[in-house]
């Protein structure tokens, strides 16, 4: 389709609305994947058979997108990931972009969608946004289902002897709802079961829905389901999904929900989009099969990690990067002028007015992810993700600033231009890719959980010191005894500042972060660390997203970003 170089005033929903798709056969034989290896979910989306795809003596190599610290104003990060593989396509390399599922949370509250904007978009947006092909549904099942077998395992006599007060195991649903956080269940006599204190999650946080992102094959999906640890009995013993008998039903229910999706862009660059899991909250990375499987297909993979660089793209590096037995040969992260200025305590009601001084303030958050990244070996290729109001002495100070800190980056246009306005970041990306891999995680599995949480504390987010609270020694004092203590860290921490306090934005010093709980998943194979006021079921705000969406006579959406 044509571009158009000038300002748009289309929003996202329109210009996918306008978009000419094409079959997904034709994405399919764009990347050599056969009929047979497809199940077709209507003409524009289909699930891969992903073990049935023959593997290639070399992988694509990965680019991972990440970004500064979130604020109001926005990053564009899915966007800057869709529109960087179409660069790719442009400059002729063979790409896919391998991305999250959006969760309906956020899509009903405040943050959107998941499928880029503008020009540099995953198409179909309205199907992929909302229910797409159904493994947020399929994840929500599975939980609730194991759910429903504890708590009729206690109904029908508690042959495992599991205490109704120690179960850890929580039901979700895939909606931001905080008045379902904690209740409690079993009410109105014997026949409706036992009484017992239960909470929801959202889907995304869902220990289901990290082992469908981390797991191999079914085989591996099955064996990580039976692992789960969903309370202790009276002793203080681990009770496992593997005691309850229960693994075959959740893998059943799972079946199809481990099989890659496949759409594409506007541009046509084919695109997997599979499993969703917080970054904030959970490990913030698409799934492994989905990575893999785009390596398999494609010279280049783009895939992101969800919100800055001290949660998803730590957690990439330390947990999916180890389980999936691959690391990034190049990173790039996101920046907007208009971020960087509320980094710099610009508010967000003045952001149109140009202010180089909050500008150059703000690089302070920036810096430190560049240090991030090359903490673990890899020199990152900066994003300038442009705005319509940035103005042109804005651009400059932050290209000299790059300049003077001798780190590479590249004005990016994508939702303006599509893939043409990624094409010089694509070049620079193009060159990381040829140099050889100095990765190298920053902790090893085996040291202490203290240990590693405060290499992440200090490395990543530049605190100087690790607090935890009696509740979280207890907890690591259980997990050391019980020998689950040589795994990964997963933090649960705001994505809003390098601290465990949202407000504290830029680069603060001198910071602790306290840890409040700690959470054996055995089946994920990583230990989640709850820092601060970190939730696990977000809110609405007071004017959620929803209250603007409807949908047409036609029976389009209206109001969906």
């Amino acid at each position: 389709m044509k571009m158009n170089t000038k300002i748009n005033p289309l929003t996202d929903l329109s210009i996918a609305k306008n978009a000419k798709m094409k079959p997904i056969k034709e994405i399919s034989d764009k990347i050599g994947i056969s009929d047979d290896y497809l199940d077709l979910y209507g003409k524009y989306r289909a699930k891969i058979d992903f073990e049935k795809i023959p593997m290639k003596d070399t992988p694509g190599k990965i680019v991972l997108v990440t970004a500064i610290s979130p604020t109001a104003a926005g990053e564009g990060k899915s966007t800057v990931t869709v529109g960087l593989a179409d660069a790719m396509q442009k400059i002729g390399q063979s790409a896919i972009v391998a991305l999250r599922e959006p969760s309906l949370g956020p899509v009903m509250g405040v943050k959107g969608g998941a499928t880029g904007g503008g020009y540099a978009q995953v198409l179909p947006m309205e199907e992929i946004n909302l229910h797409f092909n159904g493994d947020l549904h399929a994840i929500t099942t599975a939980n609730n289902a194991l759910s429903a077998i504890i708590d009729n395992h206690l109904h029908q006599g508690n042959q495992l002897q599991i205490d109704p007060r120690r179960i850890i195991w929580k039901r979700v649903i895939d909606m931001n709802d905080r008045a379902l956080r904690h209740i409690t269940i079993g009410l109105g006599g014997p026949t409706q079961g036992v009484p017992r204190e239960d909470g929801f999650d959202i889907t995304v946080a869902s220990e289901i829905m990290a082992i469908l992102c981390l797991a191999k094959d079914l085989r591996d999906l099955k064996e990580r389901l039976a692992q789960i640890v969903i309370g202790y009995t009276y002793d203080k013993e681990p009770v496992t999904v593997r005691a309850l008998e229960a693994e075959g039903a959740l893998t059943l229910l799972l079946k199809e929900a481990i099989k890659p999706n496949l759409v594409q862009t506007i541009e046509g660059t084919p695109a997997i989009i599979h499993g969703g899991p917080f970054a904030n909250i959970a490990h913030g990375c698409n799934s492994i099969i989905a990575t893999k499987t785009a390596a398999n297909l494609a010279d280049v993979v783009v895939t992101e990690a969800g919100f800055g660089a001290d949660l998803g793209a730590e957690k990439f590096m330390h947990i999916k990067s180890r389980q999936g037995g691959f690391s990034p040969n190049a990173v790039v992260i996101v920046a907007t002028i208009r971020a960087l200025k509320m980094q710099g305590g610009k508010q967000k009601d003045s952001l149109k007015e140009e202010d180089v001084a909050a500008l150059l303030k703000g690089t302070s958050n920036l810096e430190k992810h560049i240090d991030t990244i090359r903490a673990f070996g890899i020199e990152p290729v900066i994003a300038l993700n442009k705005f319509s109001l940035d103005t042109n002495d804005e651009i400059e100070a932050l290209l000299s600033w790059c300049k003077e800190k001798n780190v590479v980056i590249a004005l990016t246009e994508v939702w303006e231009k599509g893939g043409e306005g990624g094409v010089e970041l694509a070049k620079l990306v193009m060159q990381e890719l040829e140099k050889p891999s100095k990765f190298a995680p920053l902790y090893d599995v085996t040291e202490s959980i203290e240990d590693k949480v405060k290499t992440i504390v200090q490395k990543v987010y530049g605190g100087t010191d690790v607090v935890f609270t009696d509740t979280a020694q207890k907890q690591i004092n259980q997990i050391k005894s019980y020998g689950w203590d040589t795994m990964p860290i997963c933090m649960a921490k705001t994505q809003y500042s390098l601290t465990d306090q949202p407000k504290l934005l830029g680069r603060p010093n001198g910071f602790t972060i306290t840890v409040r709980e700690v959470l054996p998943k055995l089946g994920a194979g990583f230990i989640v660390c709850l820092t601060g006021d970190i939730m696990t079921m977000p809110g609405l705000p007071k004017k959620p997203a929803a209250l603007n969406m409807d949908v047409s006579e036609d029976g389009h959406a209206i109001g969906l970003f």
